[in-house]
């Protein structure tokens, strides 16, 4: 039962789409509505509002930590141990990708795997972090830096703490973020894949 719960608790936390939240609070156009259409801050970011983004961006990634923050407590509180976390970091992530609150369509995931990166071990998401911006800052595409960025969180958690039910986890979140941004990679081998900061109508 408490794994349940938290899988529960998890998912509507991922659930909450900060992109379309922070657009409205703004009075902004929804970010569905434009660009790529994706609920997320690099969309968010092409309206021109960096704020918007930001605040998006640290939204997306808070609930990611705040779901592996909570389920470590609880986990730990009734001995569900690293299984609990290993399944609110997959939870929180799904919900994000499939938000019950929107219909079941939802963002990427980068921010929020981010999040729960940094939430399972800080040097797991420090080393991601610093993948993601040297691929962005080099070639400025920001799908580019989290496809490259998901193919070594594994392994850079499997280095950090071996092979466990986290580090499944961490493999399924991948893996799911890839398979979201296959979209994204037929427009990286055609070349038309928008980089950073460009607007779109």
């Amino acid at each position: 039962m408490i794994y349940l719960s938290i899988v529960v608790m998890a998912y509507l936390l991922g659930s909450v789409s900060f992109a379309v939240v922070v657009s409205a609070a703004l009075r902004l156009a929804d970010p569905r509505t434009y660009g790529s259409k994706n609920p997320g801050a690099t969309n968010v970011l092409r309206s021109g509002n960096k704020l918007a983004a930001a605040l998006t961006l640290l939204g997306d990634a808070a609930k990611g930590i705040g779901a592996v923050w909570l389920a470590r407590k609880i986990g730990h509180y009734y001995g569900a141990g690293e299984l609990a976390v290993a399944l609110a970091a997959c939870a929180v992530f799904i919900g994000h990708l499939y938000p019950i609150f929107f219909g079941f369509k939802g963002g990427k995931g980068v921010a929020t795997a981010a999040g729960v990166l940094f939430a399972i071990h800080p040097l797991l998401g420090l080393a991601t972090a610093i993948t993601w911006l040297t691929v962005a800052l080099c070639f400025r595409y920001s799908s580019l830096a989290a496809l490259i960025a998901a193919c070594l969180a594994p392994l850079y958690q499997i280095v950090v703490a071996g092979m466990g039910p986290v580090s499944l986890a961490v493999i399924v979140i991948s893996i799911l973020l890839i398979y979201r941004h296959r979209s994204n990679i037929r427009k990286l081998l055609a070349r038309e894949e928008s980089r950073l900061g460009e607007k779109q109508q």
